[in-house]
């Protein structure tokens, strides 16, 4: 099971990259200039339409998969480095893991940090009016 796991791995990661590069943008308009350009050839035939739409249907479900895969990896990677981060530092140990929080609990996290960034602002905000009227 983990070699499947990790040949999906390594795939989606191969076909994520391939995909985000601009040669693969430009090859796959130039597919779609060269069907576009075939139409009259075809008598613009609903066989003709039926290629282009079977085509992409099948790519983009199938590129869904790979893409989230990716997305997925690279998020939990993410976690794990600010988690890292967090621990080794002074900052409080209760933000570990808040990525399993439903909600509801994140919202009111959230809600709390920045009412606290805000506060912190407020305070900065003060000091440079203090220490530009001493000035």
């Amino acid at each position: 099971m983990s070699n499947k796991s990790n040949f999906f791995s390594s795939f989606a990661t191969a076909v994520a990259d391939l995909s985000g590069k601009p040669f693969t943008f430009v090859a796959a308009l130039a597919l779609v200039l060269v069907w576009a350009v075939s139409g009259p050839f075809f008598g613009y035939s609903e066989t003709w339409q039926l290629v282009i739409n079977t085509t992409t249907t099948i790519i983009t479900f199938l590129m869904v998969f790979v893409l989230q895969n990716s997305q997925n990896r690279d998020g939990k990677a993410l976690q794990a480095k600010l988690d890292e981060l967090i621990l080794t530092s002074q900052a409080a140990n209760k933000f570990v893991g808040i990525e399993k929080l439903d909600e509801g609990e994140l919202r009111e996290m959230s809600k709390t940090l920045a009412d606290k960034a805000e506060c912190v602002e407020e305070k900065a905000d003060e000091k440079s009016a203090a220490e530009a009227a001493s000035a």
